[in-house]
């Protein structure tokens, strides 16, 4: 489940990246760029909402338990 959630996350850093690449690219092609920028952020935004659908499903069928924060006993 690591390996899911680590992989998940590049997935989401590259496509971050991807969008950046064509928001940054040259002055032409403006539809085209607009383009290619809004499909790689719309797969950011899917990929996100995956790995938190697949951090849910872990915690319910007991791969991950939450810890919270350690109290203290002073």
């Amino acid at each position: 489940m690591k390996i899911l959630v680590a992989l998940a996350f590049l997935a989401i850093i590259a496509s971050l990246g991807s969008a950046l690449f064509f928001m940054m690219r040259g002055e032409g092609e403006d539809r085209r760029r607009s383009k290619h920028m809004v499909q790689a952020l719309a797969l950011r935004v899917g990929l996100s909402i995956v790995l938190f659908l697949c951090l849910l499903l872990a915690w319910k069928l007991g791969y991950i338990q939450p810890t919270g924060l350690p109290v203290s006993t002073h």
